[in-house]
């Protein structure tokens, strides 16, 4: 395709900046003129790329690094419903018209030709539709378009039950987008009209299926719901995945794991700070069973205490361990549903146990659960059994590792930043 140039834009969270980046780099790879506008330290890490950086100005830096500092309340709602509602306002609502300011100004400096972006950063989805460009969404979590997020049916139920799921799947989602969200999305179509744009009817992050040029979902429809209807700008291009630079990862303690009867990694993300939720559980759970090491990655969080707190030569702490480099010695992935995390498990055929509520891990947990791929613990707080009999359920039943074995197979036919940039090709 003719060389374009090409500005990427991202909300500053790990999880939604991190899948762009092979893909930022696969472009300019191909010749484009690329660059990155994203707050926060991200700065650094988009130079790292090769790429130019254009910062945050007036959008303020909202992650999980300073989240609590900024909104103290946060901490006091303990109701799901309340919290989410929170968390959509402030961090993805509130900070639009900093970002239409920012970019706007990009633009005016650098015109570019075509803008990609995270389904979350709002901001360009305006900017996009105010510049009247192409715009390229991409969805870094798991394909939610409400009105086709559909169940699988269970082969096992007769046709009666199965029609009865699926109605009330549909009356879960109507009520979770349409009226438990509808707050936010009255906001958003505020924001709308202060641009004058026209008002969206439903649920906010429907407007980024409808209102995007092409949207392209990390992921494989192997691992998705079984749609109905999807927007037919939509295109799976398997899992977006972090840029890695030349050379093959490597775990310096990959001997040590030979001598172990299960390796367990387990991680909580970057966004979750309070690891009483599924770490501690699950180095509780194996704090005496030398035959098992478990790896852990914090993400920066309580690294040092937990070392001090759990000194059994079985178990590895560290802040961050390259999962690419430690996973091909993993017996089983324990998470708390961070949609990249699976997406690799998955193609190291690796079965996960998952417990993850808020933040939409509940959705990617019931994939993991309706795939066969693992166990769904449905809980943000799991209780040392219920880890260690989860466990022990997916390493002694062949099943989760052969359908996980089965997906690692579907990855492999979507080389995601090649199918990505083909499908951007054909757009421009």
């Amino acid at each position: 395709m003719k060389l374009k140039r090409i500005l990427f834009a991202t909300v500053p969270l790990d999880g939604h900046f991190n899948p762009l980046t092979g893909l930022a780099v696969h472009l300019q790879q191909l010749g484009h003129d690329v660059r990155w506008y994203v707050g926060g330290h991200y700065g650094a890490r988009v130079t790292k790329l090769g790429l130019i950086h254009y910062p945050a100005v007036k959008a303020p830096v909202i992650n999980q690094e300073n989240m609590d500092v900024l909104f103290p309340e946060r901490a006091k709602i303990k109701n799901p419903i309340a919290r989410a509602r929170f968390d959509v306002k402030h961090t993805f609502l509130s900070p639009i018209p900093g970002y239409i300011d920012d970019l706007l100004k990009v633009h005016e400096e650098w015109p570019f030709d075509l803008i990609v972006y995270d389904l979350a950063c709002l901001g360009a989805l305006f900017v996009q539709e105010l510049l009247t460009i192409k715009g390229v969404a991409v969805g870094v979590l798991p394909l939610f378009e409400s009105e086709s997020n559909l169940p699988s049916d269970n082969p096992e139920q007769n046709v009666f039950m199965r029609s009865l799921t699926r109605w009330a799947k549909r009356a879960r989602i109507h009520f979770q987008f349409n009226m438990i969200m509808k707050p936010c999305s009255v906001l958003f179509n505020q924001l709308r009209a202060q641009y004058g744009l026209q008002q969206e009817p439903g649920f906010l992050f429907d407007a980024v299926f409808r209102n995007a040029s092409l949207y392209l979902q990390s992921g494989v429809p192997g691992f998705d719901y079984p749609h109905r209807k999807l927007s037919p700008n939509v295109r799976f291009v398997g899992p977006l995945l972090p840029n890695k630079p030349n050379g093959k990862a490597t775990f310096t303690q990959a001997d040590t794991t030979l001598k172990y009867k299960r390796v367990i990694l387990v991680t909580q993300g970057t966004f979750e700070r309070n690891v009483d939720k599924i770490i501690v559980p699950t180095l509780e759970a194996y704090k005496n069973d030398p035959e098992t090491m478990v790896i852990v990655t914090t993400g920066g969080s309580g690294t040092a205490a937990l070392r001090e707190r759990y000194p059994q030569p079985h178990f590895l702490i560290e802040d961050f361990i390259d999962y690419d480099a430690v996973m091909p010695y993993a017996s089983v992935y324990v998470t708390n549903g961070g949609y990249g995390g699976v997406m690799l498990a998955l193609q190291h055929r690796l079965p996960i146990v998952v417990a993850g509520v808020y933040e939409g891990k509940d959705d990617i947990a019931a994939r993991v659960r309706s795939n066969g791929v693992g166990i769904d613990l449905r809980t943000e707080t799991p209780k040392v059994s219920q880890i260690r009999r989860a466990v022990t359920t997916v390493l002694s039943d062949n099943k989760y590792r052969r359908q996980a074995q089965q997906l690692s197979e579907e990855f492999r036919n979507y080389p995601a930043n090649q199918m990505a940039s083909r499908y951007i090709g054909e757009l421009v």
